[in-house]
């Protein structure tokens, strides 16, 4: 288990990056979901105990992460935003290395541990290939490789599936499902279909404050009779009446698609719509703006 109490920073430019971050994380994906800026970086940082907080407490399994870093680090594996690697060495030779720097020693215990992390990422066939010839989704599947060398008991991946193409996201969706089940694993994200996919628990952030959490199916159950639709053309778009409350409204072949949160029907031509995890997160992240522009996607 890995607990968050009261976890704030900030930065010398005056940025509060994480304000009073209290959260309580079990085994499986946790979703991190917020917009860019919104200090899940930070958070992410934090955790994997690169940068001290201004205060606050993180325990996992009990063990205070600041007070005995080195020890937390023998429990962490971690894929950053911004993995990079070396373009001429092999996968086989870049894990190895890596290996030895998490105190793995022992060459046939690192060859056999080596061997078992690229299978597991269904990279065991291209262990010879130098890193370079990767695809974007091959490097991420190694990130995940050398990110759980050792057995890590806590597992953060920051923004992994940007960039990917469709076959490759959902080949990696499956990874991070099938390595979650008896760790716990971090998602942070700005892209909601990979936690509406992937997390049974999230939180959102948005400028360095949780502003929501919990189950995804339950917050959208909240929303439920309060998420109305219609769909506009452009000329109607502009006669929006500014105090609705717009979730989101988005242009899809040539129409523009209004969903608006409201006790009831806004206005004749609105149908009652079922909640989508998107009408959770806009609203939470605009905290009820009623302007067209604050929430156009």
């Amino acid at each position: 288990m890995l607990n968050i109490q009261e976890l704030n920073k900030t930065y010398s430019n005056g940025i509060k990056a994480l304000q009073n971050i209290s959260l309580t994380i079990e085994s499986g994906i946790f979703g991190l979901l917020g917009p860019n800026g919104a200090g899940k970086s930070t958070l992410m940082r934090t955790l994997a105990t690169l940068q001290d907080p201004d205060s606050g407490l993180v325990t996992l399994d009990g063990i205070d992460i600041f007070q005995d870093p080195q020890k937390a680090r023998g429990w962490l594996g971690y894929l950053p935003q911004d993995f990079g690697v070396y373009p001429n060495v092999s996968a086989e030779e870049l894990l190895d290395l890596l290996a030895v720097f998490k105190g793995f020693v022992k060459p046939r215990q690192r060859r056999e541990m080596v061997a078992h992390q690229l299978q597991l990422v269904n990279l065991y066939e291209k262990r010879k290939q130098k890193l370079g010839t990767f695809s974007g989704g091959m490097r991420q599947r190694f990130g995940i490789a050398q990110a759980l060398l050792g057995e890590p008991k806590l597992v953060i991946v920051d923004e992994p599936m940007a960039g990917l193409d469709p076959s490759e996201r959902i080949r990696f969706q499956n990874l991070l499902a099938e390595i979650s089940e008896d760790r716990v694993l971090i998602l942070s994200t700005h892209i909601v279909e990979d936690v509406a996919s992937l997390c049974p628990q999230m939180a959102i952030l948005n400028q360095g404050k949780i502003v929501t959490q919990g189950c995804p199916l339950q917050l959208m159950e909240q929303l439920h009779g309060k998420v109305w639709m219609k769909v506009m053309s452009p000329t109607e778009a502009g006669t929006i009446n500014e105090e609705w409350t717009i979730i989101t409204a988005r242009m899809l072949q040539g129409k523009r698609y209004v969903r608006i949160l409201s006790d009831a029907a806004p206005d004749e031509g609105f149908q009652g719509v079922e909640p989508e995890l998107n009408d959770v997160y806009f609203s939470a992240l605009s905290g009820k703006q009623n302007t067209l522009e604050a929430v156009e996607i």
